[in-house]
């Protein structure tokens, strides 16, 4: 029997230390006696500065409803796979959370464990697929109705033009700058159907490799004019010998213009966008950080950036992250972002061989 409990113990401690699973014990006091290193490093806390310490204690930071563990626990309350998001001071997490009381030998409570699993990874791939779908869908609907809009918007346009020709020839101003406000809304729609075509699959897309230092140095004058407008000052910080992807030139150019542009837009005079290049070699990606000054992006709302048609511009429409994003997907990257309250950073992955 000794023997075993023995083993048990050292099954208990390695457990605590080795397993991927977040592991907190308590006790009836409502006290901490153990956690995993895991949960340490999720929850942004240090072992030695919270066992046996109470639970309101290690989140006394936090207001109540946030709190990962309630007393409730040690009535019997019983949670199954309960999904919930931890944001510590580095990293925002998707948790799935099991918890139940211990027992002794008489059925007595004893104490209390909470488990959880960082589903994170899982939880993004989930997202990345719906949000794939929809891209998918809406570039058939988009490939397959463009051209029949735009048959007929040319004609109008034509036509709008030679009455323009005639209003402005016979004197006629106030005729003239309506037809002027019809043939801009006609432009209008003519660049909206242009976004949704890039959400289809381009039918001329060539892939060769491609140096992404020489892609920023190319649309370079582009972003300095866009700030010089905006008052903010850019930065591109060049790293050497940054190994070749394979891609589409051209629409690499349409995702940097288009990030380092929302960048710019965010941030008011005096704003700084800067772009960092760098390799990460164990995951073989070279990656650029695009990194603004701005007032940061809501945690309710980065969630939502790249979906299609979601846009806090009063102008926008909504598409052009969306598109960014199937463009990386397509040559097997992905973009990340993250904001904390102040500032914006945006990386490009894009992998190598």
């Amino acid at each position: 029997m000794r023997g075993k409990l023995t083993l048990l113990q050292r099954f208990a401690g390695t457990f605590l230390q080795d397993v991927n699973l977040g592991v907190i014990l308590i006790n009836t006091k409502f006290e901490l006696i153990d956690i995993s290193d895991m949960a340490c490093r999720v929850l942004g806390l240090r072992r030695e500065d919270i066992v046996n310490r109470s639970m309101e204690d290690v989140f006394a930071d936090l207001p109540l409803e946030h709190h990962l563990v309630r007393r409730n626990i040690l009535d019997g309350v019983i949670v199954r796979n309960q999904a919930l998001s931890w944001t510590n001071n580095k990293e925002r997490y998707e948790l799935l959370l099991d918890s139940n009381v211990l027992r002794d030998e008489e059925g007595r409570i004893v104490g209390a464990y909470i488990i959880f699993k960082d589903v994170t990874n899982l939880r993004s791939l989930e997202e990345q697929v719906q949000r794939s779908d929809r891209l998918a869908m809406i570039g058939q609907i988009a490939a397959g109705t463009a051209h029949e809009i735009r048959n007929p918007l040319t004609s109008i346009k034509g036509f709008m033009q030679v009455l323009l020709k005639t209003f402005q020839q016979q004197g006629m101003d106030r005729e003239g700058s309506y037809t002027k406000v019809m043939l801009e809304e006609i432009d209008r729609i003519n660049e909206l159907l242009n976004e949704f075509l890039l959400l289809s699959k381009p039918k001329n897309v060539t892939y060769r490799q491609v140096d992404l230092s020489q892609v920023l140095k190319d649309i370079w004058p582009i972003i300095h004019n866009e700030a010089i407008l905006h008052g903010v000052t850019v930065q591109h910080e060049v790293k050497e010998n940054l190994p070749l992807v394979v891609a589409d030139r051209e629409m690499l150019k349409q995702v940097f213009i288009n990030i380092c542009k929302n960048g710019i837009e965010a941030m008011g005079p005096g704003g700084r966008l800067t772009l960092l290049e760098g390799v990460n070699y164990e995951e073989k990606e070279v990656f650029i950080d695009i990194c603004d000054t701005g007032p940061g992006i809501p945690m309710f709302i980065i969630d939502k950036i790249f979906d299609p048609f979601f846009t806090t511009k009063p102008e926008g429409t909504g598409l052009g992250l969306s598109v960014c994003q199937r463009i990386i997907h397509d040559i097997g990257g992905h973009i990340r972002v993250s904001s904390k309250g102040f500032g914006t950073t945006f990386t490009v992955c894009i992998p190598f061989q």
